[in-house]
């Protein structure tokens, strides 16, 4: 079964350079990647955090592709409040298509806990920040639950 799932206004990053400079911002080893790594992103002209990318390793591949690990993303409004956040144990990130992807789980929740989005295998792209989530896609929606998610 497949489903897709529009997530308006979510950026996981403002660029391929956000992605490289996370995977070479933490901790460099000999090999090339970096482990426990957080980039900051901000909303333009502004000190207010629009997201925090971090992961446990940016692992660089050939062709210029990134395989992250325990990937997480934190999205904030304008107004400094937590939007969603973003998590997969891995994905592969193509610094040239912008786009991450993977076979595995991905999981999406809004700020307060209450809007929940699972599924397995996915597809970001960045440029119109659109997500896929490919297969067995399960939403919880609790009472009181707010979303900016359009569909």
């Amino acid at each position: 079964m497949s489903a897709r799932a529009n997530i308006a206004g979510m950026a996981f990053a403002a660029g391929a350079a956000l992605w490289f400079t996370a995977a070479t911002g933490g901790r460099a080893q000999q090999d090339g990647h970096a482990s426990d790594f957080t980039t900051t992103e901000y909303f333009p002209g502004q000190k207010q955090v629009k997201t925090i990318l971090s992961g446990a390793e940016a692992i660089p591949r050939t062709g210029g592709l990134l395989i992250i690990k325990q990937l997480k993303l934190q999205k904030f409004n304008t107004d400094g409040k937590l939007e969603c956040i973003v998590t997969a144990p891995e994905c592969i990130y193509d610094t040239k298509g912008c786009t991450a992807s993977s076979a595995g789980p991905l999981q999406l929740q809004n700020g307060d806990g209450k809007f929940q989005v699972a599924g397995e295998g996915f597809l970001w792209r960045q440029t119109n920040s659109f997500l896929t989530i490919s297969n067995q896609v399960r939403t919880r929606i609790e009472n009181g639950a707010t979303a900016n998610i359009k569909p």
